[in-house]
C-alpha cells in the first residue's frame, strides 16, 4: 500500500472557489507556474470548452500535488445542482471531504446536501472559508453559521487576518503562528498583538475539541494540566480521522493566502486509506486491506467519454498494485480486461506511469467498466456502490432532422453509460426518446456534445402525458357489422354492456345464452374489445378498470368469420362509452420537497396553484422544511427547473408517479377538442 498519499475531495456550493483552491494548490506546489483561471491564465483544471462557455465545472478533474514528501491527490468536484452527481462519485474514491464555504455567503443547501452524504460515507470533513478578501462578515460569524448548521465539533485551525481590504493573511492557532505570502514565498512571524487574544481563545477551543481523541490526554486536560505541543497535534490527525472533529481553515484562493497552511495540515493530520480499516462490498462483508496481499483490486468511480482520448476510466486501487498489462475481471460482467496505460491526471494531461499502489488514484484508458464496477483478480470482489441523487428532470428529446434517430440515441445511451445521474428510456405509449437528469443545464451540455461530436443536431420536447380514459357508470352498446362485396360478405352483430371495475383493471365476461353467438367468435369479441381499449375512445388514451360482457347478438353461418365480430366489438364498445359517462384520468405525482424555511410559503403557494394539496409538513434539517404533497403529474414535469427558481437553487424534492385522478372537465374538453381536430385533420 502507498503509505504517502492522500486523497481529498473539494466540495461545496457550485461557485464558492473550489476550482480556484485546486488551482492555488497547483501553482504554490510547483506543478504549475501561473495561478490558473484568474488574470486572464487559462484554467489547469476547467479545461472543457463547455466548463469554459458555461463557467463552472462540469466534471470531476483531479490536482496530483507533491508537498512535505506526500502526494496529496486533490479531486475539484463540480457542485453545480445538475452536476453534482461527480461529487457523488467523487467522495467515494476519497477518505477527506473539503468543504469550501464562501465567506459572505456561509454553508447553503447543496453544501448541507453533500455534508450529509459525506457523513454516510464516514468520510473525514475539514472547511475551508474563502473570500475573506471580498466580504464584510467576520470569522466568528461564519464559523457560527457553520456550527448551527453542522454541531459544535466544528473548531478553527487557521483565523484570518482582518477582513475584505483589510485582510493580510492567516494565523495558525495551532502552532500560534501568523502567514502571509510575498512574492509566492510565504512569510511566517509571531501573532501581531491585535489578534493574539482571538488566536489564543481559538486555540482553547480547539484544545478543549480535540483533547477526547485521547483519554489520557483528555484527563490530564481535565485536571488542569498543560497539553504539550506534541499532544495537541496527535490529538489533532486523531480527532480528524476519528471523524469526532472537522478543522475550519480560513484565507482567499485568489490571493493564494492560508492555501499553505491547509496543504501543510491536510499532510500532517488529514487521513490515509490505511486509517479507514475494511472496505464494504455489497454483500455485507468488507474487504481487509492488507498490505501484505498483493492481488489488486479496483474501484471504477468515474467514467468518461473524451473526445480525443475516447472512454477514460477513473479508478481507485482498494488492495495490492496495478501495473500496465494487468489483466483483471469485472464483477458485474465476469469479463476479463486488460489494463493498458496507467496515467495520472492534471486536468486533461496525461502522465503515464508505470505503477500504482493500493490507496492511490490514476486513470486508465479504453476499459469497458463503467462507474461503480470493481475489477479484481477472481472478479468475485464487488465493492459497494454509492447512492446518486435522483434524476428527477425528465424531458423528450427528438432530433433537428429525420433519419437521425438512430444517432441521437446511440450518443444518449453511450452517455448514459459513462454518467449514472443520466438515463434514457424510449417510451412505446408516448413515442418519446425521454431523457431523465438532474437538471436542465446538464441535458443542455449533452446536446451541445451530441452536436459537436456527431454532427447531428436535436432539441428537447414537452413530454407527453400518460392519461387514461374510464367509465363512471353501466351502459350498453350495439355493434353490427355488415358489407357485401359480392361473393360472401361479412356480418357480425353484438351488444355489449359495460360497467366500472376500479382499480380490477380489465374483465370480460360471455353472457351469450341459446347459441346467438357461436363460441367460437366471442374470443374475437374480447380481442376487437380490447384493441378499442387500448386506443382510447374519448380522447385516444387507454381505457382501464372496464367489466365488459357479450349478452346477445346475431351471427350468419357463412358471412360470419373473426375478423367480423373484432370490428362488431368494436363498435359496440365505442357505442357503449358513449353513454357511459366517460372520463379522463391523469397521473399523480407525490413529491417530497426540502426547502430553507424562508421559501415553504413560495413552495405552497405553487403547489396550490398548480393543482395540487399539501398533505404535510415537518422539520427537515436545521433551518429546513420538509413540505409532502401530491400534484398532477402534468403539472411538475419541469418541477426540477420551477424549484430551483423559486428557491434561488436551494429546494431539492423527491418525486414518485403513482395512482390516476380524474381531470377537471375544463381540462377534459381541451383533451378531447384536440383529440379530435387531429382525428380531422389525418393525424394519429
Amino acid at each position: 500500500m502507498s503509505e504517502q498519499v492522500k486523497n481529498v475531495v473539494l466540495v461545496g456550493q457550485g461557485g464558492v472557489g473550489k476550482t480556484m483552491l485546486a488551482e492555488a494548490m497547483l501553482h504554490l506546489s510547483g506543478r504549475t507556474t501561473r495561478l490558473g483561471g484568474h488574470a486572464g491564465t487559462k484554467p489547469t483544471l476547467d479545461y472543457d470548452e463547455q466548463e469554459g462557455a458555461r463557467g463552472f465545472s462540469i466534471s470531476t478533474t483531479i490536482a496530483p500535488i507533491k508537498w512535505n514528501g506526500w502526494r496529496l491527490n486533490i479531486l475539484d468536484a463540480p457542485c453545480y445542482p445538475d452536476f453534482v452527481g461527480d461529487a457523488y462519485a467523487a467522495m467515494s474514491a476519497c477518505e477527506t471531504a473539503l468543504f469550501v464555504i464562501d465567506a459572505s455567503a456561509g454553508p447553503q443547501t447543496t453544501t448541507t446536501r453533500l455534508w450529509y452524504a459525506a457523513e454516510d460515507l464516514s468520510l473525514a470533513r475539514a472547511v475551508f472559508v474563502n473570500r475573506f478578501d471580498r466580504t464584510e462578515q467576520d470569522f466568528d460569524t461564519v464559523l457560527a453559521q457553520l456550527r448551527d448548521r453542522f454541531g459544535n465539533r466544528l473548531g478553527a485551525v487557521t483565523i484570518p487576518m482582518g477582513i475584505n481590504d483589510d485582510f493580510s493573511g492567516v494565523i495558525d492557532v495551532v502552532h500560534m503562528k501568523a502567514r502571509h505570502l510575498e512574492n509566492g514565498k510565504v512569510v511566517e512571524q509571531d501573532v501581531p498583538a491585535e489578534y493574539l487574544d482571538e488566536a489564543q481563545m481559538a486555540r482553547e477551543t480547539l484544545v478543549d475539541l480535540v483533547a477526547e481523541a485521547d483519554e489520557d490526554i483528555m484527563m490530564k486536560y481535565l485536571e488542569g494540566e498543560e497539553v504539550t505541543q506534541e499532544e495537541l497535534e496527535g490529538c489533532l490527525g486523531k480527532a480528524i480521522r476519528d471523524r469526532i472533529f472537522v478543522p475550519v481553515f480560513s484565507g482567499a484562493c485568489v490571493k493564494e493566502e492560508g492555501v499553505i497552511s491547509l496543504l501543510n495540515a491536510i499532510v500532517a493530520w488529514f487521513p490515509t486509506m490505511a486509517d479507514f480499516g475494511p472496505v464494504p462490498l455489497v454483500n455485507g462483508e468488507s474487504l481487509d486491506i492488507d498490505p501484505e496481499d498483493t492481488r489488486p483490486v479496483a474501484f471504477v468511480f468515474k467514467s468518461l467519454n473524451d473526445q480525443q482520448k475516447g472512454r477514460l476510466s477513473f479508478i481507485k486501487v482498494l488492495a495490492g498494485t496495478i501495473k500496465p498489462g494487468t489483466e483483471l475481471t469485472n464483477a458485474r460482467t465476469r469479463k476479463s480486461e486488460r489494463l493498458g496505460h496507467l496515467n495520472l491526471m492534471t486536468g486533461n494531461e496525461a502522465e503515464e506511469v508505470q505503477s500504482v499502489a493500493a490507496g492511490d488514484i490514476c486513470v486508465v484508458p479504453k476499459l469497458e467498466a463503467l462507474t461503480g464496477d470493481t475489477l479484481s483478480a477472481t472478479g468475485k470482489i464487488e465493492a459497494a456502490a454509492f447512492r446518486f441523487p435522483n434524476s428527477l428532470y425528465r424531458i423528450a428529446i427528438e432530433p433537428d432532422s429525420r433519419g437521425s434517430e438512430g444517432k441521437v440515441f446511440d450518443f444518449l445511451q453511450k452517455s448514459a453509460e459513462a454518467d449514472p445521474t443520466l438515463k434514457v428510456a424510449r417510451d412505446e405509449e408516448t413515442a418519446q426518446t425521454v431523457i431523465s437528469a438532474i437538471g436542465e443545464a446538464q441535458v443542455s451540455v449533452l446536446l451541445d456534445r451530441l452536436e459537436d461530436r456527431t454532427g447531428v443536431t436535436a432539441h428537447t420536447v414537452a413530454l407527453r402525458i400518460p392519461y387514461r380514459e374510464t367509465i363512471r357508470r353501466i351502459a350498453t352498446g350495439h355493434g353490427r357489422h355488415k358489407k357485401q362485396t359480392g361473393g360472401s360478405g361479412q356480418f357480425a352483430d353484438c351488444r355489449l354492456r359495460i360497467e366500472p371495475n376500479p382499480d380490477a383493471g380489465y374483465e370480460f365476461v360471455d353472457e351469450v345464452v341459446g347459441g346467438a353467438i357461436p363460441r367460437g367468435f366471442i374470443p374475437a369479441i374480447d380481442k376487437g374489445v380490447q384493441e378499442t381499449m387500448k386506443g382510447g375512445v374519448l380522447a385516444g388514451y387507454p381505457v382501464i378498470d372496464v367489466k365488459v360482457a357479450v349478452y346477445d347478438g346475431q351471427f350468419h353461418p357463412v358471412d360470419s368469420n373473426e375478423m367480423a365480430f373484432k370490428t362488431a366489438a368494436r363498435l359496440g364498445f365505442q357505442d357503449a362509452v358513449s353513454q357511459a359517462q366517460a372520463v379522463l384520468l391523469e397521473p399523480m405525482a407525490h413529491l417530497k420537497i426540502t426547502v430553507p424555511e424562508s421559501y415553504a410559503g413560495a413552495v405552497m403557494g405553487d403547489i396550490s396553484a398548480s393543482r395540487g394539496r399539501v398533505e404535510g409538513m415537518g422539520a427537515a434539517n436545521p433551518g429546513e422544511t420538509t413540505v409532502e404533497a401530491t400534484v398532477p403529474y402534468a403539472e411538475v414535469t419541469d418541477y426540477a427547473t420551477r424549484l430551483r427558481s423559486l428557491t434561488r437553487g436551494t429546494g431539492e424534492f423527491e418525486l414518485e408517479v403513482s395512482g390516476y385522478e380524474q381531470v377537471p372537465h375544463d381540462i377534459q374538453d381541451k383533451l378531447v377538442k384536440e383529440y379530435q381536430e387531429k382525428r380531422a385533420a389525418g393525424e394519429k
